[in-house]
């Protein structure tokens, strides 16, 4: 099915400014929109680098830190509202006094790509690196396109690109747009081609039951536009039971599709297709199960599925997801983001797999608000059984960071019932990590924070 692009809604140059500019996604907007040739101005309460260092680079760093009324005022044409910022935000106040036009970001990436062909990737794990991989078979490809993905991607400068292409590929996340918008980002972008990886309860801050938290997934599906097209993971459980449910009552195209066979090797593994084998540089079965929904909707943008994956066997993966860091004299040390039960277990699941003859030796950093929470460990229960060793870290500078009442070493072993190590001292992790008999082993590194500012060298 191939979907033709519209004319692009261009849009003439305006003053933007940017409240909370020095956020992943945020900063990477200014970048893109000052390429636009727009004028682009910023604020923020605390920027750090990468961010402030790219900001500067491109002389869109706030003069002075914090919020300030004089930033607002009537030559400004557009408001793009961070979620970092707050309702009683003194630059909001002032906006509104002034009715300017405030969008979140998910709201202005879709005004921006309003009569391009979106295609979105959502779901609650897998989204950066599923993105990724068709940002990737694109430019392979050399066929034009759009982005905004949500961590950084090799060979690209930023993580948000306007131009004249007919297609934006989307990272749909299920977090809320802005201090005003408290929907989901996803539910702005109405892709006409899409697909979903899979449902895991996350952000409970948020989403307080799971229930909830599915229900926003039934909501991006009826946001899909009629004919629409989605693909969805039919080995997710739930999300299968969802599409069931929702496929007689919507007038989209909604199909399944499942992970490829495939054969493990010692670099990276094969994908078996049509009576043919892809060697790909990297490994994990989510990553083909990734893979194979991307397939999917790059098909029915009307890319061949062998050309589709031949180009994804010069696909090396995404920054902080199952990167080797460090891989020499038998001792491989691989840095994941993985924060979630069901990213952790994925990730553990395809490091042992991927070195079975190796000892594997798995920490994981409690660092997000719904993993510090004691009645969510539960969630993580068997996530890291498949490591021969497993440790916990928690840094309690964190607790006070987020308001909250620490947890106990048993309370944190009893949520993942296993015989896990619980360490809370930066010391103590170092000496956990250098203790390791580093002959034929992997160490897996496993957070969406930074271990402390743990560096290669303590690995080691």
């Amino acid at each position: 099915m191939l979907f033709l692009p519209c004319f692009e809604n261009k849009l003439s140059a305006m003053h933007i400014h940017l409240i909370s500019i020095g956020g992943a996604v945020m900063h990477n907007l200014a970048l893109a929109l000052q390429a636009q040739g727009h004028s682009v101005t910023g604020s923020d309460d605390e920027i750090f680098d990468p961010a402030k260092s790219r900001l500067a680079e491109a002389g869109l760093l706030p003069l002075k830190m914090g919020w300030h009324t004089e930033n607002i005022h009537g030559k400004i044409d557009q408001i793009i509202l961070g979620m970092h910022a707050r309702l009683d935000n003194p630059e909001l106040l002032r906006a509104q006094e002034l009715e300017i036009p405030i969008l979140s970001f998910p709201a202005f990436t879709f005004q921006q790509t309003a009569d391009k062909i979106r295609m979105v990737v959502a779901g609650s794990h897998g989204k950066t690196t599923t993105t990724a991989m068709l940002m990737h078979v694109f430019k392979t490809l050399q066929m034009p396109y759009d982005y905004l993905v949500g961590s950084i991607v090799q060979g690209y400068d930023r993580m948000v690109q306007f131009s004249d292409a007919p297609v934006s590929i989307i990272e749909g996340d299920e977090y809320l747009s802005s201090p005003l918008d408290r929907r989901p980002k996803f539910l702005h972008y109405k892709p006409q081609l899409s697909m979903i990886t899979g449902i895991a309860w996350d952000h409970i801050n948020v989403f307080p039951t799971y229930e909830n938290y599915l229900e926003q997934f039934r909501e991006y599906l009826k946001s899909i536009p009629a004919k629409g097209v989605c693909y969805y993971n039919q080995e997710d459980e739930d999300l299968k039971t969802i599409a069931t449910q929702l496929k007689p009552t919507l007038d989209i195209v909604l199909e399944p599709y499942s992970t490829l066979p495939y054969t493990s090797k010692n670099e990276g593994l094969a994908v078996h297709w049509m009576g043919r084998d892809y060697d790909m540089n990297w490994f994990g079965k989510h990553n083909v199960s990734n893979m194979s929904g991307a397939m999917a909707l790059a098909h029915s943008y009307g890319i061949d599925n062998h050309n589709f994956l031949s180009a994804m066997q010069t696909f090396d993966g995404t920054a902080r997801r199952l990167e080797k860091i460090y891989d020499k004299n038998n001792l491989t040390i691989i840095r994941d983001f993985a924060h979630s039960p069901s990213k952790v277990k994925a990730t553990v699941e395809a490091v042992k797999e991927q070195y079975a003859s190796r000892k594997v030796y798995a920490f994981f950093e409690l660092h997000t608000f719904s993993s510090l929470q004691k009645n969510f460990l539960p969630h993580y229960n068997a996530t890291m059984e498949k490591a021969d060793e497993a440790y916990i870290y928690i840094d309690k500078h964190v607790f006070n960071l987020k308001k909250m009442d620490p947890l106990t070493a048993t309370e944190i072993k009893n949520g993942f019932g296993k015989n896990v190590t619980v360490i809370d001292t930066k010391a103590s992790l170092i000496a956990a990590v250098k203790a390791v008999d580093k002959d034929k082993a992997v160490i897996l590194l496993m957070s969406s924070g930074s271990f402390s500012g743990l560096k290669t060298e303590d690995y080691i």
